[in-house]
C-alpha cells in the first residue's frame, strides 16, 4: 500500500485514477482530431488545447470523486454508475458554461465537448467493469497470515471482503495452542502457531499479522524472529487495523503502547506549522466570506427573535475553556428547559433557517473568529462542552488525550463518520481522533479540508 496523505491509498485505486484521466484525455483528443476542421495539433499546441482538455479531465474526475466512485470502486448497479459517471461529464458541462462568461478564451469548442463526452462515458463505464472484474485480480495484492484470531482480526477480515480494492488476500488463520477453532470463519485454519515456519514456508506470505489473544507464553518468539530476518514482515493487528481503518482501537489500546510510541505526536514542529496556516486560512477565510456572514447576519435577525450569535463554552487546548461562536440556528433559550444535550436529527428546537445552515455547515463560519484568537485551528478534533466532556472522560478511556491538541473546525472524525449522539458514536469518533493526533502533518490538513468541502458540497453528516 502507499501511504500518501498520512491515508493509506491502495495502488489499485490510484491505478485506476491515473488511467481514467489517460482515458478521458484521450477521449476528447480524439474529438479533437474527428471535429475540428482545423488542423488538431495547431488547436491542441498552440491554442491551449492541451490545458483546455485539461480543465474539463479535471472536472469529470472531480465529478467521480464527488460521487464516491473511488472511494468504492466495487460495482454493486451498472445502472447507478452509468447515473453517476454521466452526472461526472454533466458537472465538465456546467462548469465549461460558468467558464464561458468568466474566460471565453478557456472554453473547449461545443462539439469537441459533445463528441469527447460522447467517447469518454463508455470509455469509464467499460473500463470501470473490465477493471473490478480482470485487472483487480491480475494485479494480486499483499498476502496475510494471521497468527492468531481476535476481535481486531475479524474486524480486518471483514473489512478486506467488503473493500478488494485494498489489495489484500488473506491466506488463513493459524490458531493459538489450546483454543478451539471457530466454528465458521470466512478464511482456512492452517494449523496451530507452533508451525508457523513450516507453513510460511509453504504459503510464502507477504506479511503476518500476530492476533493472538495471549502472547506472553504461547507467541512463538523464536519462529518470528526468524521470520523476521528472512524478510517476513510481521505487525501486530492493532496496527494493521489502524491502516485499513484510519482510527486506533481504543478498546485493545495499552497505555505502554502510547508512552512508548515514537510516532504518536503531536510533533511540536508540526503544531507550530500549523498554527501559522491555520492564521493565515482564517483571516483569508474571514475576508472572502464576510459578505455571505453579513447576508446570514441580516437573515437571522428577520427570521427570528435573539441574538445572531450563540456563544458556548467548550474544552480546547490542554483541557483549557473558551468560548466558541456560531451563528444560532435555534430558537432563543433553546435550552433553558431542556439542559445540555446532544443534537439529533431533525432536532424541533433548530429554526427553518438554521436547519439550513446546519446542512451547508454556514452556522460554523464565526469559528474563524475563533482561530484568529488562536483558540482554534483550522483542522482538529472538534470542541465539546465542559458538561459532557466531564462525563466522557470518567466512561471513556484515552478521552482525555485529545485534548493534547487544539480543536478544530473540521477534523478526520468528521469525514469519516457521522454525527455522533451516543456514546458509541463518540468512543469511534475518539479512535478518529488518536489517529490525527498521531499523523498530524500539513498534507493530512489538506486532505481534510479539500474532504470537507465536498461534505458541505454533498450536505452530509449536518444535524
Amino acid at each position: 500500500m502507499i501511504r500518501m496523505l498520512s491515508e493509506l491509498v491502495p495502488p489499485s485505486v490510484l491505478a485506476l485514477l491515473v488511467s481514467e484521466a489517460i482515458f478521458v484525455f484521450s477521449s476528447f483528443v480524439l474529438a479533437c482530431l474527428v471535429v475540428l476542421d482545423i488542423d488538431p495539433w495547431v488547436f491542441l499546441r498552440h491554442d491551449r488545447g492541451m490545458l483546455r482538455i485539461a480543465f474539463v479531465e479535471l472536472s469529470i474526475l472531480l465529478g467521480l470523486y464527488f460521487h464516491d466512485l473511488y472511494a468504492q470502486i466495487r460495482i454493486r448497479s451498472r445502472i447507478l454508475l452509468l447515473q453517476q459517471v454521466c452526472q461526472s461529464i454533466g458537472i465538465a458541462f456546467l462548469v465549461q458554461a460558468l467558464v464561458s462568461y468568466l474566460r471565453p478564451a478557456w472554453v473547449v469548442p461545443r462539439w469537441v465537448m459533445v463528441v469527447g463526452s460522447g467517447f469518454a462515458l463508455p470509455a469509464i463505464i467499460g473500463w470501470r467493469i473490465l477493471y473490478t472484474k480482470v485487472v483487480l485480480r491480475a494485479l494480486g495484492g499483499m498476502r496475510v497470515l494471521f497468527l492468531g484470531r481476535n476481535e481486531l482480526v475479524e474486524a480486518i477480515s471483514q473489512r478486506v471482503k467488503e473493500r478488494p480494492e485494498l489489495g489484500i488476500e488473506i491466506i488463513g488463520t493459524l490458531e493459538e495452542e489450546g483454543r478451539d477453532a471457530p466454528a465458521q470463519t470466512a478464511e482456512p485454519v492452517l494449523g496451530g502457531v507452533g508451525v508457523v515456519k513450516g507453513i510460511v514456508e509453504r504459503t510464502r506470505p507477504d506479511r503476518i499479522v500476530v492476533g493472538m489473544r495471549e502472547k506472553r507464553r504461547a507467541l512463538p518468539v523464536s519462529d518470528l524472529l526468524d521470520l523476521r530476518l528472512s524478510g517476513v514482515l510481521i505487525d501486530d493487528a492493532a496496527k494493521m487495523y489502524e491502516n485499513i481503518f484510519g482510527r486506533v482501537s481504543v478498546s485493545n489500546l495499552l497505555p505502554g503502547q502510547l508512552i512508548f510510541s515514537s510516532d504518536l505526536g503531536p510533533r511540536p514542529g508540526r503544531v507550530a506549522i500549523q498554527t501559522l496556516y491555520s492564521s493565515a486560512i482564517g483571516l483569508i477565510g474571514v475576508v472572502l466570506t464576510a459578505p455571505l456572514m453579513l447576508a446570514i447576519t441580516l437573515a437571522i435577525k428577520v427570521s427570528s427573535r435573539g441574538p445572531i450569535l450563540y456563544r458556548q463554552k467548550r474544552v480546547g487546548l490542554n483541557g483549557e475553556t473558551f468560548v466558541l461562536y456560531k451563528f444560532r440556528s435555534m430558537y432563543d433559550d433553546a435550552e433553558a428547559r431542556t439542559g445540555a444535550v446532544w443534537a439529533s436529527k431533525d432536532d424541533p428546537r433548530v429554526t427553518p433557517l438554521g436547519r439550513w445552515l446546519r446542512r451547508l455547515r454556514l452556522d460554523e463560519l464565526p469559528q474563524l473568529l475563533n482561530v484568529l484568537r488562536g483558540e482554534m485551528s483550522i483542522v482538529g478534533p472538534r470542541p465539546e462542552r465542559p458538561e459532557f466532556v466531564k462525563t466522557l472522560v470518567e466512561r471513556i478511556p484515552y478521552y482525555r488525550q485529545r485534548h493534547c491538541v487544539k480543536p478544530g473546525i473540521t477534523g478526520w472524525a468528521q469525514i469519516n463518520h457521522k454525527y455522533s449522539d451516543t456514546l458509541e458514536d463518540t468512543v469511534e469518533k475518539l479512535e478518529y481522533d488518536l489517529y490525527y493526533i498521531k499523523n498530524l502533518s500539513p498534507a493530512l490538513d489538506a486532505y481534510i479540508i479539500f474532504h470537507t468541502l465536498k461534505t458541505m458540497l454533498l450536505s452530509r453528516g449536518a444535524h
